[in-house]
Parts: structure tokens; sequence; C-alpha cells
């Protein structure tokens, strides 16, 4: 997880911003997928950030 953010802020894939007055920031969440060999062996642990979109509500957040 740690060199994922790394390589967000190497990248520059996003920018801290201030939140908007009474607005609500979309939540995040980790996901975890272990990539194998044509073995079956753990070769590598990989991590994405996706944003929950579907808690935002129509009207309010958008």
């Amino acid at each position: 997880m740690l060199e994922e953010l790394l390589q967000f802020k190497i990248q520059k894939v996003w920018i801290l911003v201030d939140l908007p007055y009474e607005k609500r920031a979309i939540g995040t969440k980790w996901v975890y997928r272990n990539r194998k060999d044509e073995r079956g062996i753990v070769v590598r642990n990989k991590a994405r950030l996706v944003a929950q979109g579907h808690t935002q509500e129509e009207g309010i957040d958008y």
C-alpha cells in the first residue's frame, strides 16, 4: 500500500486540495489481489485504491 501511495506522489496522479464548504468527500477503499505465476505461487501482492462513488446522493453530491 505504501508503495502505491509513493507511486501516486511520484507520478503526480493527484494533488491535495481543500474541501469546499458544505461538501462531502467521496470515500475510498483499498482492494488487494495476489498475483500468481503459472504454478500458482504468489509472485506479487497488488493493491488498488478505488473510489466509493456509490455513496453519492443525486441532488446533494452532484
